[in-house]
């Protein structure tokens, strides 16, 4: 298993950046790098490329309606050039609050866009000539719906990298298991390694069953907070507000994926109160309503000897990369937090 870093998108991160290149030397592996309605990812990956030598660089997600999907493939060629091959294409649909109240775009069919937008960027990493006709996606445009000029194109430089690794982040039944059928990875989020297989379990071997053999093994990648020693029994109060966050805040009444998980977890009536607190602008009281089980389960907080348990059971339940939340505030802590994750995980 490999340990990776999810990089905070708060701080500057020309300082994250450094942080990285030190990390790198203690068994950093993956460093992963997050776009939400934030600076955009892909500056900020060049940058790593730039100044790091051996990590591999994730982006953890690009949505998939911000871009059209001959620009992702070109970014994704362009970063896979710049880190010498060392570039995962994170896809995601984010959701609709972000999407339409940000991008301004429909937030529709997230299942038939990605499948499309990874078919698309296979097509043009192979420098085939782009003709794609399905339901959302039609180039060239037709010319009842443009000027009739546009003509079949393909990518002028030669990629690295004719297949880039993709990663798609995914929590419904349908989404996981689009994953676990045309992604080299798979992300979940709060993932829970005792619940996963009664959660994912279907879903995974439907995906599986019709997936490419030159795809490889399905990798899962898995975020988790982590504080390492007899004394970080505190900060598990912190993560429950980050829990809450998401269960209660990130959509609306019945349009909310993160408290659809917590209620496939088995945490229904306390998705609820979680919601119904959130939603009405008492989010202390929401943070406090996060059970202590779901929070000690999905994260890596406590003494080293709990948590290389920990890492035990995520490898056992599938992980391959564990990105790491440091909850450590100062760089010389985390540092510490990814030099004894590695040594762990090895």
């Amino acid at each position: 298993m490999r340990i990776g870093i999810q990089t905070s998108y708060s701080d500057d991160f020309r300082q994250t950046a450094q942080e990285i290149v030190d990390l790198e030397q203690v068994g950093l592996d993956v460093a992963m790098v997050a776009e939400v309605y934030t600076f955009d990812a892909v500056s900020q990956l060049g940058y790593l490329a730039a100044v790091t030598d051996r990590v591999e660089l994730m982006s953890g997600i690009l949505p998939i309606y911000s871009r059209t999907p001959a620009l992702t493939a070109m970014t994704a060629a362009g970063l896979d050039l710049v880190s010498d091959g060392r570039f995962t294409l994170g896809l995601g649909a984010s959701g609709p609050q972000v999407v339409e109240g940000w991008h301004g775009v429909p937030y529709d069919a997230p299942l038939a866009r990605t499948r499309e937008v990874v078919e698309i960027c296979r097509s043009v990493w192979r420098r085939e000539r782009l003709e794609h006709a399905g339901p959302k996606y039609t180039i060239p445009l037709p010319a009842d719906q443009g000027t009739g000029l546009g003509k079949p194109l393909k990518l002028i430089n030669t990629p690295v990298r004719e297949r880039i690794p993709v990663l798609l982040a995914a929590i419904g039944p349908k989404n996981v298991q689009l994953a676990a059928e045309i992604a080299e990875y798979w992300e979940p989020i709060f993932f829970h390694p005792e619940k996963a297989t009664e959660v994912w379990g279907d879903s995974l071997a439907a995906g599986r069953a019709r997936r490419d053999p030159a795809l490889g093994e399905l990798g899962v990648v898995a975020g988790v907070p982590v504080a390492i020693g007899d004394d970080v029994e505190g900060l598990l109060e912190l993560v429950k507000h980050g829990i809450a966050l998401y269960v209660g805040g990130m959509g609306a009444k019945g349009k909310n994926f993160y408290n659809d998980l917590a209620v496939r977890y088995g945490f229904a009536e306390e998705a609820a109160s979680i919601q119904d607190l959130y939603l009405a602008g008492r989010k202390d009281e929401a943070a406090a309503a996060v059970p202590d089980e779901l929070v000690r389960q999905t994260s890596l907080i406590g003494p080293e000897s709990w948590v290389a348990e920990r890492v035990a059971a995520f490898a056992e339940a599938g992980v391959t990369v564990l990105t790491a939340q440091p909850l450590d505030d100062s760089p010389a802590g985390r540092r510490r937090t990814i030099e004894t994750l590695a040594r762990l995980a090895r």
